[in-house]
């Protein structure tokens, strides 16, 4: 799932509930018919083993019986964006109908004219914080930010941020990214400051630098970049990462160590991702047959089914549309209510102080 992490960013505010009925909607028949006449949908980028992709398109084609032209799966956001500008007079099969993108390309594209407005029928149960109010691109998926632990070593599971500061956790704890130039590493730097109870962006990565420096100074931040290998290891029991990282760590490692994910207390951030469809959709209507089906729940179970947490999560938790099962796999629903996320004007001051004052601060130089 690596491949697309550098693109993970974050957007705003607390997530709103939305209307069972509206939930439950379904696409027109009008649609579905016109989608199969076109009789396929090209898509970018989207690789199977990320969020669950694989069994989502396979659901899609065997719910409505379209093909599905997968194009260059690891590619990232600015390559799909390129795409579409590449074939704006082609209707052949290297013409992307849909992206999925980092939040900060929907905007963009938007005001590049290179994605079309289109409200699926649970549009109302997709926060506002998470959408172009005109329907030009809305979130999909979202992760937060969260301990990764190997329990073999680590027998006091952390709680939350203020915990990882206890003699218990000497030369244990990594980011899972350079804070100079990761993301993921940024918006961990981020939690720690609101956690400290800062709201402000610049004054959260101010004392989320602070909270590093006394992590390092401690003697409990391991300077590496922390990965499966390094948590599987133990020379970095606890990794700050993404937690469909981790929770897909936990699986591929499959209890050789046995590892727990945890979302902390306070501090939750989240990254999101989102969905447009292509000005140039050379298939408009299975386009938007593809969004109504990622927007239904059975879609957005589907990502949850690959540990990224669809847009619609909440309402799906409150409305006991999640499978036991699947929440059994997961953190509890209710750790992730408290999750912010941060515009990108936010995020863009928060990584300015964070990425300028780290050596001065900190002075770990993560690699």
């Amino acid at each position: 799932m690596l491949s697309k992490t550098h693109r993970l960013l974050s957007l705003t505010s607390a997530m709103l509930v939305a209307s069972t009925a509206l939930a439950a909607a379904e696409p027109s028949a009008e649609l579905i018919a016109a989608a199969k006449k076109e009789g396929t949908l090209t898509t970018i980028a989207l690789p199977h083993n990320w969020c669950g992709y694989g069994d989502v398109i396979a659901g899609f084609k065997a719910k409505y019986g379209l093909e599905v032209n997968e194009l260059n799966p690891d590619a990232g956001s600015g390559d799909e964006i390129e795409a579409i500008k590449a074939n704006k007079g082609n209707t052949g099969p290297q013409a992307p109908d849909v992206i999925d993108v980092g939040l900060s390309f929907g905007p963009s594209a938007k005001a590049d004219g290179l994605i079309q407005p289109y409200k699926v029928s649970t549009w109302d149960s997709i926060p506002d914080s998470a959408k172009d109010a005109d329907g030009f691109w809305y979130g999909d998926y979202y992760g937060v930010l969260s301990f990764v632990v190997n329990t073999d070593i680590v027998k006091d599971v952390p709680k939350d941020w203020a915990d990882l500061k206890k003699s218990d956790y000497a030369n244990s704890i990594a980011l899972a990214g350079d804070p100079r130039a990761s993301n993921q590493a940024v918006q961990a730097v981020y939690a720690a400051g609101l956690a400290a109870g800062e709201t402000d962006a610049t004054k959260a990565g101010t004392a989320g630098l602070s909270y590093f420096g006394e992590l390092n100074k401690a003697g409990n931040l391991v300077p590496v970049i922390g990965k499966s290998a390094s948590l599987a290891q133990g020379s970095t029991p606890i990794v700050v990462a993404w937690d469909y990282n981790g929770l897909s760590w936990r699986d591929s490692l499959n209890g050789n160590p046995p590892v727990e994910v945890v979302v902390p207390t306070t501090g939750v951030v989240a990254g999101v991702y989102v969905q447009a469809i292509s000005a140039f959709a050379p298939h408009p209507n299975a386009a938007k047959l593809w969004m109504e089906y990622l927007y239904s729940d059975e879609g957005q179970l589907g990502w949850l089914k690959g540990y990224c947490h669809p847009i619609r999560f909440n309402d799906l938790a409150k409305n006991n549309k999640i499978p036991k099962e699947m929440l059994d796999k997961l953190p509890p629903a209710a750790a992730y209510e408290k999750a912010v996320f941060p515009t990108l004007d936010e995020q863009a001051a928060g990584k300015t102080e964070i990425t300028g004052k780290w050596d001065g601060v900190v002075g770990a130089n993560v690699q």
